[in-house]
């Protein structure tokens, strides 16, 4: 289901991050979208997916053990994804512990149709390493090195940060998949 999300559906990324200074804990907008598209084709063994997209284009995707019914997906139904994001910021006290946590949840529709939902929220404290206010953005490290780099529309806020600031950021998304019988 994970790699169903990354096929269908480009994943938002992190915007406006320095709104934290604004107050200890901020929602940056949720976002809901919905996608669609059309079983091309189906590899039994490997569990490849190739879907066709409104747009003419094609994805594949592999639907891991979690997907129970895959025997009953067949060529040309119609696959249905609706996919929430939210994310939510915390400007932590310089003596708070970090953290670096991940949970996922997939449950079957219980439908006659094959199709569940899938949910994934994974909490990271990453440190502001860079803010350049000419751009304007943000440079975060986080866990095992990982780095992002953001472009900032609040230079209010992004104002009130310094290099150095910690920040907890809680990442949940999640995805609703139905499968509606081709034609």
């Amino acid at each position: 289901m994970k790699r169903l999300v990354v096929g269908i559906i480009a994943a938002a990324v992190l915007v406006s991050t320095a709104r934290t200074a604004m107050a200890q804990t901020r929602t940056v907008k949720a976002e809901m979208r919905t996608e669609t598209a059309i079983v091309e084709s189906i590899d039994a063994k490997t569990r490849t997916i190739t879907l066709k997209r409104p747009d003419g284009t094609f994805v594949g995707t592999v639907a891991g053990p979690e997907v129970k019914r895959f025997a009953e997906i067949k060529v040309g139904d119609k696959v249905a994804a609706k996919y929430y994001e939210n994310v939510v910021l915390r400007l932590l006290t310089p003596n708070e512990r970090g953290a670096d946590t991940a949970s996922r949840t997939t449950t079957s529709s219980g439908q006659a149709l094959p199709g569940g939902t899938t949910a994934t929220q994974r909490t990271i404290t990453a440190t502001i390493t860079a803010i350049d206010m000419n751009v304007p953005s943000i440079t975060f490290t986080g866990p095992n090195g990982w780095k992002y780099t953001s472009k900032v529309q609040d230079t209010a806020a992004l104002a009130k940060l310094n290099a150095g600031n910690r920040v907890d950021i809680v990442w949940t998304e999640a995805m609703l998949v139905s499968i509606e019988p081709g034609k």
